[in-house]
């Protein structure tokens, strides 16, 4: 585990050396190294996010126009405030978090299934790191809600790839095959890499801490989440 945090810093302090780097700023004399690897691993799932939340979007464009005048680009702005509201979106029945995904694979929901889904993706994870883009000396992480939403990661990657509607479609396209037999499984790619990543911050925030990690047994095609 410390070799893997050792690795981490230093591709961190590479990227700091580099000529086109952002200069020193006197707040990183307010972070371990550890907050460092935290806010890596922040820009990281902010990042694979936002390409999902736009690829899913190129797959399934009638999403998006279940809302008159909506874009990706106000779509994102959404998904990615400053500060997320503790009151949810409006659309989504005032719901946020791994609360929204639900909606995503529902029968009843006539609203736009891919922004469900990247709510409660988006919202889980924001919730992981306690609403935060940075982290300091201060702040505490808890490894048991990184742990956790890497397990419900891999049941909305479970329920995105299987769950259907009655007429036998997928509700919401994402790996397939193309016209011409060329298979697509960046989706997956995506989503191996979210968990994988939460999964690493979760073992290094408990080899921190001391604290020990709860391994849950969590079916992924389960529509119950663990807590955030």
């Amino acid at each position: 585990m410390r070799l893997l945090l050792l690795s981490m810093v230093l591709i961190f302090a590479s990227g700091c050396m580099d000529k086109n780097a952002k200069p020193f700023d006197v707040k990183n004399l307010a972070k371990s190294d550890i907050d460092m690897v935290a806010d890596l691993s922040i820009k990281n799932w902010r990042k694979l996010s936002r390409e999902l939340t736009i690829k899913l979007y190129k797959r399934n464009p009638k999403e998006l126009q279940k809302v008159p005048g909506m874009t990706v680009d106000k779509r994102l702005e959404q998904l990615f405030p400053t500060q997320r509201l503790p009151d949810g979106f409006a659309e989504l029945n005032n719901l946020d978090g791994v609360a929204a995904v639900p909606l995503a694979f529902s029968d009843n929901f006539e609203g736009d299934r891919v922004f469900a889904i990247m709510a409660g993706i988006t919202g889980m994870l924001d919730r992981a790191y306690e609403g935060k883009q940075e982290i300091f000396i201060l702040d505490d992480l808890d490894q048991q809600k990184l742990y956790n939403s890497a397990r419900n990661l891999e049941s909305v990657a479970w329920h995105l790839n299987n769950r259907k509607d009655p007429q036998g479609n997928l509700y919401i396209l994402s790996n397939g095959v193309s016209e011409e037999g060329i298979t697509n499984y960046s989706f997956e790619r995506i989503m191996g890499k979210l968990i994988g990543g939460q999964d690493i911050m979760a073992d290094v925030i408990s080899d921190k801490t001391s604290r020990t990690i709860n391994r849950v047994v969590h079916g992924a095609a389960s529509m119950t989440f663990l807590p955030i």
